[in-house]
């Protein structure tokens, strides 16, 4: 018997309070025409005072237990996929499995920062597929308007908050990830950078005065690098999991930029259609971009068992990855937990 990891639950959470281009003309020297132009980007959500990555990760993932039918108690691992936690110590992930009575779960968190959802997703894999763990909830989740420069127009135009959650389980049914390609760069990490707050700079009145402790990008450079990174790794992943651009349900592509999103559609050579785009709605969650995509395309369509969807992503580090994940059936699996070889 294979065993496989699948997505048997998800969910998201995103803030109330919507940030339009408009109120942005009010802060920074821009215009709703030059955001929408070069981005695609129409408002974002920004999270309020007392709403932190961790409560609203923690939200997302109550949907997505609720989703699959499973406790908290049930899991046996948490992984949170984010480069804005709570704090330094400890893990969000642990926040996370406090709030929710994951008692019996492990906790960590991964920083790829806008491809982390990615390689949490893999990573998750990997224990299930070994037998380690049968259960291992993933949650991708940011509070980038707290490091955001608001006098900066180039890089705070971009950025919402939110999170993102998903499920994966042991299963024997043909489906999950099948295929999975993860990069790294790190001689060119500092073309998008949050430098100040870490042991090479602590904080202090200088690191505070010269805003080193929020986002830094030269854009330019960043968007050719994900042009060039999201197209090639996603032909990379279909080719190793032995399929064509046509065998594609959907491609979940890292919301970042309408234009980066529509050169991955053309590298691929898929009808537009089959790319799902939120970023109009939410701009650039960094992690959580990809599973909220994916909670959003879930209410909207119908996804039968085989359909084959693509995840890709690009981020700091700079990092990239791409997963090809077959869908299952997720409600036999659900009714077969009970007295199936990975009943609880």
């Amino acid at each position: 018997m294979c065993r496989h990891a699948a997505i048997t639950g998800w969910g998201f959470c995103v803030p109330e309070k919507v940030l339009t281009n408009y109120d942005l003309e009010k802060m920074v020297d821009t215009s709703d025409e030059w955001i929408r132009t070069r981005t695609g980007i129409v408002e974002r959500r920004i999270a309020s005072s007392d709403q932190t990555t961790s409560s609203m990760g923690v939200i997302a993932a109550q949907r997505a237990l609720d989703k699959a039918h499973l406790a908290a108690i049930d899991l046996d691992l948490i992984l949170c996929a984010t480069c804005t936690p709570d704090h330094l110590i400890p893990a969000t992930a642990c926040l996370i499995q406090h709030e929710l009575g994951a008692v019996n779960a492990a906790a960590l968190d991964i920083n790829a920062a806008c491809s982390g959802f990615v390689y949490a997703l893999v990573t998750a894999s990997q224990f299930i597929m070994s037998g380690t763990y049968d259960r291992v909830l993933i949650v991708a989740a940011e509070t980038l308007s707290r490091f955001v420069n608001w006098q900066d127009r180039n890089t705070c135009i971009l950025f919402g908050d939110g999170a993102g959650a998903v499920l994966l389980e042991a299963t024997d049914q043909d489906g999950g990830l099948i295929s999975s390609v993860l990069g790294a760069q790190g001689d060119v990490g500092r073309l998008l950078t949050i430098e100040g707050g870490g042991s090479a700079k602590p904080a202090n009145p200088d690191t505070l005065a010269n805003g080193e402790h929020c986002i830094r990008m030269k854009g330019n450079e960043v968007f050719k690098f994900a042009v060039r990174s999201m197209g090639l790794t996603a032909k990379q992943a279909i080719d190793k999991a032995g399929l064509k651009p046509e065998d594609i349900r959907k491609v979940i592509p890292h919301q970042a930029n309408i234009r980066i999103i529509k050169a991955t559609q053309e590298a691929l050579g898929i009808p537009w259609e089959k790319v799902f785009v939120n970023v109009d709605r939410y701009g650039n969650t960094s992690a959580a971009s990809v599973p909220i995509a994916l909670c959003e395309f879930l209410e909207t369509e119908e996804v039968s068992p085989g359909d084959n969807l693509l995840f890709v992503a690009f981020g700091g580090g700079l990092t990239w990855g791409a997963a090809v994940v077959r869908w299952i059936d997720v409600e036999s699996h659900i009714s077969e937990r009970v007295e199936g070889p990975y009943a609880i």
